[in-house]
């Protein structure tokens, strides 16, 4: 089987992967990417010292050990039938789609091909794994975001809820950790992780602030248990894409790092 890495899709987390694999970052070559948008992407690969061929998915599938979900939710029902279907194993970055269609954990452990979920702009998925092996009484986060981060996002135009304008911090959402998910696909893809490592997503509650003040993506997650008690703060400078943080591109980097890495560190 080949040991290469497919990356499906080429925007802000795509170009990071593109790029580390371009100084030899993981202990695997990037086998090549797969984009709706081709020109952008061969664009793209035309900055780097030794890009990877374009291909498209099937090809990509057949010349990856391990495919890269980078393109956003709605292609990771598809791709995990082709990757799974053909053996291969899958990481998924939107891992919001997980909770929309957890058919698909079914599928990796029915086939037997690994299913990842880096922990993206999120600390302390360790801590939490470890407290729910035990009773845990509540895992909340609130995620405080600067308006630009959350423009554009469904629940808010749904409830016709206006940021644009904002002098000062407001709530706009409480709830679930799914109904996050869903109401904030491109933004709280860090609670489906917290929900998926921890009580699920129906006990996991969510809320989540716009501060005009704010530079940067900040969590706060606690979680209380008969361990104790857990408090993780982030404050995550964002991206060129103002939705992701940089934090998140590490963590995948990290993340694929890991898969050929003999060695784990971590729970």
């Amino acid at each position: 089987m080949s040991q290469g890495i497919g990356i499906v899709g080429c925007g802000s987390i795509g170009r990071a992967l593109l790029r580390a694999g371009d100084t030899g970052q993981f202990g695997a070559p990037i086998a090549g990417v797969a984009s709706r948008t081709a020109e952008t992407a061969l664009e793209f690969l035309q900055t780097l010292d030794s890009p990877p061929p374009y291909l498209e998915l099937g090809e990509l599938v057949g010349s990856s050990s391990l495919l890269i979900e980078t393109a956003g939710g709605h292609v990771v029902p598809q791709l995990a039938v082709a990757a799974f279907g053909a053996g291969k194993d899958l990481m998924v970055i939107s891992i919001g789609a997980l909770l929309e269609h957890p058919e698909v954990i079914d599928w990796a452990r029915a086939t037997g091909c690994r299913l990842y979920a880096p922990s993206g702009a999120i600390a302390g998925l360790d801590g939490i794994k470890s407290a729910c092996q035990g009773h845990v009484d509540r895992v909340e986060m609130v995620s405080r975001k600067p308006i630009a981060a959350l423009e554009g996002a469904p629940y808010l135009i749904e409830n016709e809820i206006p940021i644009d304008g904002l002098t000062e911090a407001r709530e706009v959402f409480c709830g679930s950790a799914r109904d996050a998910c869903r109401g904030f696909p491109s933004n709280l893809n860090v609670s489906a992780a917290v929900s998926l490592a921890g009580i699920g997503p129906d006990r996991t509650t969510v809320c989540i602030v716009a501060d005009p003040a704010l530079a940067r993506n900040c969590h706060d997650i606690t979680v209380e248990g008969e361990f104790g008690l857990l408090q993780v703060h982030i404050e995550n400078i964002p991206s060129e894409n103002p939705k992701t943080g940089r934090l998140t591109a590490m963590s995948i980097i990290r993340s694929v790092r890991d898969v050929f890495d003999p060695v784990r560190i971590g729970t």
